[in-house]
């Protein structure tokens, strides 16, 4: 595997270098089809007096999704040991969740034994409702009722609170909480942005243009 060491505002000395390529074998141990590493490591000095730090960037790139992890230290050797425990686990998980997956595949399963269809909440018609459909018994809606209040779907609604995060936090809230996709507030942007779930384990993010309002806002 390929590896890429940018730095901006630090130099890179051969110290860093020789410990981002011992990092670099434990990467490559469960991300074997992996083709390529950059690492970018970004220094900051604040005037406000504030203390100096490093993020260090991962973005592992290769045969599948693209993986990126970060994080931000008083030290670059702390930040890279950070952003490589946090890359190794989202490509452990993402790795389970195949295996997963080859397992216990998704969507409608037809039983021929039974006639039963299994991994989708669907229950038959009964033969009663089947043979009121065949003879146009079935019950229409009254032309004099009020056309606005009725919907042949039920739809429902829930309303949580607005949280700022980044995406890859909302990546493994969803996949914590199980759904194919997460609503969240975008904390590099601040807009009201979802994940979903895409192909072959791979994300997708889609976000509104205008900006959410701040949090104290919202809360009151």
């Amino acid at each position: 595997m390929d590896t890429n060491i940018v730095g901006v505002g630090v130099g890179i000395t051969d110290r860093f270098r020789s410990v981002v390529e011992e990092k670099v074998s434990r990467i490559e141990h469960l991300a074997p089809r992996a083709q390529a590493l950059e690492v970018k490591v970004t220094h900051r000095s604040y005037r406000n007096g504030r203390m100096e730090d490093d993020t260090v960037e991962l973005t592992l790139d290769g045969k599948g999704p693209i993986v990126r992890a970060e994080a931000t230290d008083t030290d670059k050797f702390a930040a890279l040991d950070l952003a490589v425990d946090k890359i190794t686990e989202q490509v452990r998980r993402a790795k389970e969740k195949r295996v997963d997956s080859r397992n216990h595949p998704r969507g409608a399963k037809f039983e021929k034994g039974t006639g039963e269809i299994a991994g989708i909440d669907v229950e038959p018609a009964s033969v009663e409702v089947l043979r009121a459909v065949a003879t146009g018994a079935v019950p229409i809606q009254n032309e004099q009722d009020d056309e606005a209040d009725y919907s042949p779907v039920v739809i429902r609604q829930k309303e949580f609170g607005a949280e700022w995060m980044t995406v890859e936090d909302a990546v493994d809230r969803m996949e914590l909480v199980g759904h194919d996709f997460f609503l969240f507030i975008d904390a590099r942007s601040d807009h009201p942005s979802v994940v979903y779930r895409r192909k072959g384990w791979d994300y997708g993010v889609i976000a509104l243009a205008t900006q959410a309002q701040p949090a104290a806002q919202v809360a009151s």
